[in-house]
């Protein structure tokens, strides 16, 4: 498989929202879960060559909550597995609270269309 056509997922974070990192990371967890059973559902075969060739996952941030909308509604539009986490607001932020996106599994090629120009979250 040639590397821009290898899978991933990106997970999408907010720039804007400020989350503890045990916060971040299980938000991030809910999108990739969610993401897997969407594909599992609708992809199944690209879900099974992601797993197959080590789940590469990515964490990238938005700069706004507009951003991440546009994102969604863009990776929809796409055909791209795509799923939208919305805290429960249990803790640090309120319900409803919209946190990260999630994309894929898909080619890098398609997802890099999307986000390339999102940071890496360090």
């Amino acid at each position: 498989m040639a590397k821009d056509e290898s899978l991933t997922m990106v997970l999408v974070t907010r720039k804007d929202l400020t989350l503890s990192r045990g916060k971040l990371a299980a938000q991030c967890g809910h999108a990739a879960v969610e993401c897997a059973l969407k594909a599992h559902r609708d992809t199944p075969k690209k879900l099974k060559d992601w797993r197959t060739n080590g789940a590469r996952k990515i964490v990238v941030a938005a700069p706004s909550l507009d951003a991440l909308k546009r994102l969604f509604g863009d990776a929809q539009a796409e055909g791209i597995t795509a799923y939208m986490v919305r805290d429960a607001g249990h803790t640090e932020i309120p319900s409803g609270t919209v946190t990260v996106v999630g994309l894929g599994p898909d080619t890098r090629h398609n997802i890099d269309k999307l986000t390339g120009g999102f940071s890496l979250v360090n």
